[in-house]
This record gives C-alpha cells, sequence and structure tokens, in this order.
C-alpha cells in the first residue's frame, strides 16, 4: 500500500481557524486528515496543540504572511526586530536576544527542513498545502530545538492532474499582486508543478526629504516542485523556492524620543559659566542620556534625541563642529508612517531553497526517509539612523570649546579641511550637517540532512528512529557610520599624517573611500564576527498501544550544538586598516543536552460526545546557547562573560478534544504550565548586545472551538491565556540606570555609554570640570574620566546605600557602578500578552452554481511589555483587528472573485519596541501594525 506521508514531526491540527481545511456536509464539520507522528491520521485523533490553514483559510482570513498568523492563533505574538529580525512568540517564549550566535525560540520550517535564515516576515503565503503553526517545546522529533514552538510551511506538492489557476489582486495604496499555479503530470512516474507570486505597492507613508513613497514593496517569489514516482515502494520530491525582494522598505519603525536635556545643576553646583557658556553647554550635554524614560503614548515621546547625548555628537563637540544639540527644539511628525530621511531606504534580500526527500517502504509496514535542504541567504539593508533632519548645521568655524584648541592654527586647518562646515564623508556623502547611516547585512548557507526509520505495524508497539546533522554558516556586518566621526579622524590624520584621508597602518585611522563600506576603515562601526554552528542529533520516539483507546508515548533526543565565531574587536577610531583580529582569535561553545517527551492519549467513550480525545504530556525542551557579540572597547564597568547558556523548558500539558452535536460541534481545550530556565534577554550596552539568562513559570490555557449550527453558517473561536512571571532575577535597566535615586547621577563616558556615581562624586568632577579646583582649568571634556576606572579600590561597595554596586573607583576618587539593579521578581515576560482571543464568523449562500461567502474575523490582545523591567515606558497597550472578505465563487467555471478590508478600523498599534544603545541615546525603534487596506481580486482556476 503506498503511503504518501509528509515528513512532519509529532504534531496535530487544531481547530481554531480552519475552516476552509473541512467541506460543508450539512451542518457537520469534516475533518483535515494529517500526518502526524509520521502516519495519516484525523486532526482531532492527535494529541498536540497545533493551528493549521490551508491556501483557502489563510486567503479568506486575509493571513498574508508570518506576521498575519498572531490574528489567528491563541498566545501568539509577533513583531519585527531591529536588526532586520522578528520575534515569532508562542506562549510567552521567543526571541529577545541579538546574538549571530543565538538561536530563534520558535523554529521555522519549509516541508519540515528547519531554515536558520529565512524571510518569514517579509515574503507571503502562496500555492501552499498549509501553514502548522505548534505550540510548545519541541525535544524529540521536530527539526532541531525549539523552546517555544515551530512554524511549518508545507508547499502544495505535484498531482497527476493537470490543473492551473492564475490570480490578480489591486487595492489601496497602488497595490498590485499576481499568482498562479500549473501542475503539469510529465508521464505515470514524473509530475511537475510551478507556483509563483509578485506584490507590488506604494509605501504607506512619505519621506519628507526626498518626497518619495517611505516603506514601499517590491518583491517576488517562484517555486518549482518535481515528484518521482517510480515503484510501489519508492517515491521523491524535489523543490526549489526562490525569493527576492528589491524596495524601499523600513527595516525600523518610527523612532521615540522624549529629549532628555540633561539635568539644570548638579545638586545645585551649577555648569560653568565660562566661553561665554559654551563649556557649560557641553557640560549639561555629558549628563544627558539623551532620551527620558517615559510613556510611548505621552505626546513627548514623538521628540527627538538630543545628539549631545550620543557617540556622534561627543565627536561633534570635540572637534567643534556641531555647538549643542544637533536636533534642538525639534519635534517630530505625527504620522507614524512619515519620516525624514536623507534617502530613501534600501532593502534587498534574495533566498533560494533546495530540498529533496526520498521515502523508501524497506517493507509493508517500515519506511525509511531522507530529507535534505540547502538555504542560500542574502540580505542588504540600508537607511537614516535617527530618520529626521537636524534643525541646526556645522559651524563654519569650530567652536572655540573644542579638544583641539590648543593645536596652533587649528581654525585655519578647519576651514581648509571643511569649507563651510561641510565634512565630506565617504559613507555619507558631504553634508554641512549632522548625518548618520546604518547597514544590516547578512550572508548565510544552512545544510540540513535528516534519515529516519519508521513502523507501522499492526501490533502494540512502533517507533519511530532518526538522525539530523546541521550546518550554518553566516558572515554579515552591521555599520553605523556619522560624519562627526568621520571629521574627526580626518583631523587627528591630517595632523598626525599630513593626510586626512590615508589608508594604512598606525597612526593612520583608515578612511574608508567607499560609500558602500568594505571593512577597511576604522572611521565607522563595523561589527563584523562570522559565525559557525554545526549541529547533530539523534532521537527516537517509541509508541505502545496498551489498550484499543489508550496509548503511551515516550521520546528521548540527544543534541549537539558547536559554535564558533570568529572574533574581531571592534576597530572604531583605531589605527590601522581592515579588521582587527581579537584574543582569543577564534570564541567557541559547545552545548550537548538531552531531551524528550512522555505521555498519553486517551479515547474513552463519554456518552455525552460524540468523540472524545484526552492526552497529557510531559516535555522538556532546550535551546542552545551562545557567544556575545564581539565588544567594543570600554564595553562597561562591569566584565561580561563570552557566552550566554542555554534555555531550558521542563513542560507540562493536558488537553482534551472534543467532537459534538452530531459533528456540527469540535470543542478543544489545552492548559500548561512551563518551568522556565535560562531565557535569553538582550541590552545593548557600548554598541554591542550583551545576553543575559534569567528563570521564570508560565501558565496558561487555550480554548479553540469550531461550530456549525446550520448549513451554510461557521462560527469558530480562538481564546488564549497567559500568566509569566519571572523568577529570583535583578538586572541593571540601561533606560534608568539611577531608578530615580536623587543620590545618584548619570554621567556619559569618553565612549558615549552611561554609568553612575554619588551625587557627591558628579559635583566633585564637575566642580574640577569648572575650573573650580586647584591646578585645573575650565575644561568640559574632564567629564569623560568619571566613568573610566583608574584602580579597584572600592569595588563591591553598595554606593551610599543606593543599590548601585561599585566596580572600582575613578581619577577623581569616586566609585563608579553600571546602575541600580532591578528586582524582576514577579515581572511578566515581554510581549505574552494576558490574553489573545480570535473570533470568526462566515455564511455562504448558494445561487444555483454560484456561491456567496462573506467572512469576518476579530482579533484583540491584550497590553503587554516590550521588557523584562516592566516600566511605564515598556507598557504597549491592547490592540485589536478585523478583517471582512467577500467571495463569489462558481466552482464549475473555476472563477471566483471577491473584495476584502484588512484592518479595518485603522489601528494603529504598536507591536513592540527596540531600545538602542547609551551611545545612540536610548531611543526607542517602534513598530506597528499595518494600516487599513481594501482591495479586489479576480481568480480563475483551470
Amino acid at each position: 500500500m503506498k503511503r504518501h506521508l509528509l515528513a512532519s514531526s509529532a504534531l496535530a491540527v487544531s481547530l481554531i481557524a480552519t475552516d476552509a481545511l473541512a467541506q460543508d456536509r450539512g451542518t457537520v464539520v469534516e475533518e483535515l486528515v494529517v500526518t502526524a507522528q509520521r502516519r495519516e491520521e484525523a486532526l482531532q485523533d492527535v494529541p498536540i496543540a497545533v493551528s493549521a490553514f490551508d491556501q483557502g483559510a489563510l486567503e479568506r482570513s486575509r493571513i498574508e504572511g508570518g506576521p498575519n498568523l498572531v490574528t489567528a492563533v491563541p498566545n501568539v505574538n509577533f513583531s519585527k526586530g531591529n536588526f532586520t529580525g522578528y520575534n515569532f512568540q508562542i506562549r510567552g517564549i521567543g526571541s529577545k536576544l541579538v546574538a549571530g550566535s543565538g538561536d530563534a525560540g520558535t523554529g521555522i520550517h519549509l516541508n519540515n527542513a528547519p531554515l536558520l535564515s529565512n524571510n518569514l516576515f517579509e515574503t507571503e503565503f502562496y500555492d501552499v498545502e498549509r501553514v502548522e503553526v505548534l505550540r510548545g517545546p519541541q525535544g524529540t522529533l521536530y527539526g532541531r530545538n525549539a523552546t517555544g514552538g515551530v512554524v511549518n510551511i508545507i508547499t502544495a506538492k505535484p498531482t497527476d492532474q493537470f490543473e492551473g489557476m492564475i490570480r490578480g489582486e489591486f487595492g489601496n495604496y497602488d497595490t498590485w499582486k499576481a499568482r498562479g499555479m500549473v501542475n503539469i503530470p510529465i508521464n505515470d512516474v514524473v509530475s511537475t508543478r510551478f507556483a509563483g507570486t509578485y506584490l507590488k505597492r506604494d509605501g504607506y507613508g512619505e519621506n519628507l526629504v526626498t518626497g518619495n513613497d517611505a516603506d514601499n514593496r517590491e518583491l517576488w517569489g517562484v517555486r518549482a516542485s518535481v515528484s518521482f514516482d517510480p515503484a510501489e515502494n519508492f517515491r521523491a520530491w524535489f523543490v526549489w523556492d526562490h525569493f527576492e525582494e528589491d524596495d524601499n522598505r523600513s527595516r525600523i519603525g518610527k523612532q521615540f524620543c522624549t529629549k532628555d536635556l540633561g539635568p539644570a545643576n548638579i545638586g545645585g553646583l551649577g555648569y560653568s559659566t565660562a566661553a561665554g557658556g559654551l563649556i557649560g553647554q557641553i557640560q549639561r550635554g555629558l549628563f544627558s542620556q539623551g532620551c527620558l524614560p517615559t510613556s510611548l503614548y505621552d505626546p513627548s515621546a514623538l521628540g527627538t534625541v538630543n545628539s549631545q547625548a550620543t557617540l556622534g555628537g561627543l565627536f561633534g563637540a570635540l572637534g567643534g563642529f556641531q555647538t549643542g544639540d544637533a536636533y534642538a527644539g525639534k519635534m517630530q511628525t505625527p504620522d507614524i508612517r512619515d519620516i525624514e530621511s536623507t534617502f530613501d531606504p534600501i532593502y534587498k534580500s534574495k533566498t533560494d531553497i533546495y530540498q529533496f526527500n526520498a521515502e523508501f517502504d524497506v517493507t509493508e509496514n517500515l519506511m525509511l526517509s531522507w530529507l535534505t535542504s540547502y538555504t542560500y541567504y542574502k540580505l542588504y539593508t540600508r537607511q537614516d539612523y535617527n530618520r529626521y533632519v537636524p534643525s541646526t548645521t556645522f559651524n563654519t568655524t569650530p567652536n572655540p570649546v573644542n579638544a583641539l584648541a590648543a593645536v596652533p592654527g587649528y581654525p585655519t586647518l578647519y576651514a581648509g579641511l571643511f569649507p563651510g562646515g561641510v565634512i565630506n564623508d565617504p559613507q555619507n556623502g558631504a553634508f554641512n550637517r549632522f548625518a548618520t547611516s546604518d547597514i544590516s547585512s547578512a550572508y548565510t548557507e544552512n545544510w540540513s540532512h535528516e534519515v529516519r526509520l519508521q513502523s507501522n505495524y499492526d501490533g502494540p508497539l512502533n517507533f519511530n528512529l532518526g538522525g539530523l546533522f546541521l550546518r550554518y554558516q553566516t558572515q554579515g556586518d552591521y555599520y553605523v557610520m556619522f560624519n562627526t566621526g568621520t571629521g574627526w579622524y580626518q583631523m587627528n590624520n591630517l595632523l598626525a599624517t599630513g593626510n586626512a584621508n590615508c589608508q594604512g597602518p598606525a597612526p593612520c585611522v583608515t578612511i574608508d573611500p567607499n560609500k558602500d563600506p568594505n571593512r577597511s576603515g576604522h572611521n565607522y562601526y563595523d561589527s563584523y564576527g562570522p559565525y559557525d554552528l554545526t549541529s547533530y542529533a539523534v532521537f527516537g520516539e517509541l509508541y505502545w498501544q496498551m489498550a484499543e483507546n489508550f496509548k503511551w508515548t515516550l521520546g528521548l533526543r540527544y543534541t549537539v550544538d558547536k559554535k564558533e565565531v570568529l572574533n574581531n574587536t571592534v576597530a572604531l577610531g583605531t589605527p590601522g586598516i581592515g579588521p582587527t583580529p581579537g584574543t582569543p582569535r577564534i570564541l567557541e561553545a559547545e552545548f550537548k543536552e538531552p531531551t524528550g517527551r512522555f505521555g498519553f492519549d486517551w479515547k474513552p467513550d463519554l456518552g455525552f460526545t460524540n468523540d472524545t480525545l484526552i492526552y497529557g504530556f510531559y516535555s522538556r525542551g532546550y535551546k542552545g546557547g551562545g557567544l556575545n557579540p564581539p565588544f567594543s572597547p570600554g564595553i562597561g564597568v562591569v566584565p561580561t562573560s563570552p557566552i550566554f547558556q542555554p534555555e531550558f523548558i521542563d513542560a507540562y500539558e493536558i488537553g482534551t478534544k472534543n467532537t459534538l452535536m452530531d459533528g456540527s460541534l469540535q470543542l478543544n481545550l489545552t492548559g500548561f504550565y512551563y518551568d522556565y530556565a535560562g531565557y535569553q534577554v538582550s541590552k545593548i550596552i557600548n554598541r554591542t548586545s550583551i545576553n543575559e539568562n534569567i528563570d521564570a513559570k508560565v501558565k496558561g490555557f487555550e480554548i479553540e472551538s469550531v461550530w456549525q449550527p446550520i448549513e451554510g453558517l461557521r462560527l469558530n473561536a480562538a481564546i488564549g491565556y497567559l500568566d509569566t512571571e519571572i523568577q529570583n532575577a535583578s538586572s541593571i535597566d540601561t533606560f534608568n540606570r539611577t531608578q530615580g535615586n536623587p543620590n545618584l547621577v548619570l554621567v556619559k563616558s569618553s565612549s558615549a555609554s552611561n554609568c553612575v556615581v554619588s551625587l557627591a562624586a558628579a559635583q566633585t568632577a564637575l566642580a574640577i570640570s569648572n575650573g573650580q579646583v586647584p591646578g585645573f582649568a575650565p575644561n568640559p571634556f574632564n567629564l569623560l574620566g568619571v566613568c573610566t576606572l583608574t584602580s579597584a579600590a572600592g569595588a563591591g561597595t553598595n554606593i551610599g546605600g543606593t543599590g548601585a554596586i561599585a566596580a572600582g573607583t575613578n581619577a577623581f576618587g569616586g566609585l563608579v557602578s553600571e546602575g541600580v539593579p532591578v528586582n524582576l521578581d514577579g515581572n511578566e515576560l515581554p510581549n505574552a500578552p494576558e490574553w489573545t482571543v480570535s473570533l470568526g464568523a462566515q455564511y455562504t449562500m448558494n445561487f444555483g452554481d454560484w456561491s456567496a461567502t462573506l467572512r469576518g474575523d476579530y482579533y484583540r490582545q491584550s497590553e503587554t511589555f516590550a521588557r523584562i523591567y516592566n516600566s511605564p515606558a515598556d507598557r504597549i497597550d491592547s490592540w485589536e483587528n478585523v478583517n471582512l472578505t467577500l467571495t463569489v465563487a462558481n466552482l464549475d467555471m473555476g472563477v471566483e472573485v471577491g473584495a476584502f478590508v484588512k484592518n479595518a478600523t485603522d489601528e494603529e498599534a504598536i507591536t513592540d519596541f527596540y531600545l538602542t544603545d547609551d551611545s545612540s541615546g536610548l531611543f526607542r525603534n517602534v513598530f506597528f501594525t499595518e494600516p487599513r487596506t481594501y482591495g479586489i481580486w479576480i481568480q480563475k482556476r483551470f
């Protein structure tokens, strides 16, 4: 007997939002048959919580891509991240870390093969058999380990019938979409299938500088599939999937900042009034953190950063380019989708995936399978770093208060190198104002091989055994380029070598002459650390059918993750050329962990239901640790481990799936409890990410139901409840290092990061900077030594009982600390809303050969927090979404026309934000839902 078993693991399909997965038969909800645990099973018979959607369901509910799954799956949260990434979070578990060697909490798979680099938040679903979202940790059969769950995209495979489809869609924002598919059987052995998609639309906002659209789209994808069926006991599939995008997609959202001017005085001690107050102006800026930790919903949050509190602003002061704040008095446009960008964003992405899957029936009851996959992924993005234009210009003659004022003839040198105050920065262009930009790029290759042997015996015992080998290699850069830095190094090069734009060994700080940097320059920030992962695992599950209606499952897996990072130090401002090797040259970490699951499923005859499944499982989930990115010089005052530890989840889940009312009602309930150890979360310190591990408890439940009370009417609901609680943890909040204690003062360091000292120590440093201490002339830059440790004296001291623990002593005799640790006990995990509610209804009316289906979907999630600190600045309000579709179809003719409205209430909901570094001024990049869209489509099948 031929078994076309897809490469799926122990998973099933829940009933929420799966209305298009079944066909109407009166009022009976027919079930989708899925391949779970390597054999065909009806969806109500599989003891795992998974939501699944076929192509029709995706289209009717306007689930166009990965971000839209949040509106249909309980206890799921989704948002973009800062560095072209995203966080797909299930039951509070996702990815809040920033590290090239970090793993995702939710695994993304294409046809069951893991994709470590992917386009889930960019591409759209097309010509798919189904999309599955598996909730809960995966520790046995499914791909690589994932602590949150799995999204598995199953593409449509070739069939033995000729068929085709073409679909066109037009909507607001001048949106054009086209999709097509053709299935061509070659003969009895070979069949082929070709599919493609294209999307082009205008931007949702405007770039107020260039006058062009902001955040537009132009992307396309094609897929070719070939099936081979040469014998009764052998079958194979080959899939090539290509994706490409080239447009002005905005990688990050609106920048939010309530400007921090700096304190008016330091405990009553004023700033210097020398040099007409210019010294005091710089001093005050060095006591600012750039942006204040206010609510996202405060009107002031659409202000601008105090550039004096940024690294670029510091260079502007040192060279005398900028007097005061470059953005003084400026507020941003209130339209959240408009930006002010010196140039339009650049977004280019390209992916090629090649997969081969073969299945061989060794015997009638024993199958051997091999799944191999190769992915090449390339990404290049570039955009304005702040996305608003300064309100002031550079000085045509240098501010007399600068770090080079003692150099003979400095004003003349300045005027000659920067005529009219224009800095000619090869990366940012020639401007007489503050200009910054960044580039995030990646080049990755991913190979995986999975072999399985599984049985299908009639007896009580069956098994599923296998092994996985995966190799993942990536290199890429994150550049931040700012013209004040280039100008500062050009001037120093001129003084040291006579050539402002020199390229070579010390004492030259190489100025990269290329608009697109090539890693040679030391005039910009470049985080470059190629990463290599080798992972392999052996796994297996044993199934014992103890009775006709009762089965035990035992699964075990042993995983080895070997990780290597080529260690390059950040070379910003250092003499020399090209990447600077760190010590050690290679950073290495290895993690070896056993995982598994154990549980039962039982199908009792309850009498009051047509069919009932009860199941209970314990699962052990694991996600590998990793290596913190290369450190910048002066990383902070507290040493940080180069390795962050793995995550572990001990998960307990019980559930029941029920069919009632003669098959017209399906009602499923799931309850779960997680003991979560080592949750990986990042914070950015001095231009690099430091990943911490904390513990938490997670519990909740999910209710899922589909009801067809009368013929043509279908109702569905999914309700998720989530209670997360951080345990026994504390952390320093870089957004609020003093925690409001008036006896502590925040000060900028020589690398523009922040530290905390006592009020008395800050007053001493300010008095020296003011020239009020004998032997010292007024000099604002003396304050830059406050955060620099000169000895370990006093390390471990609780400064004045404030809770700030000293790391040592500075040159002024003051104790220096990173800040006051925040007690996190009882806080919620970030992006884990307490309630998620999805409701849907559709009604189909028949008119002869034609039918009309009206569908509405409503989604709401409760408020949540973007960070573990749960401060008022972290709060994200609840939000909701409404989608409507009308479909008119004639199945005999193969014709379908329709209209839709997505986000019908035009919600401008914040989904998450990303807090930047001290040296960037602690602004927040905020991410939003898309605006209201509407349109029409026409489709023809043949």
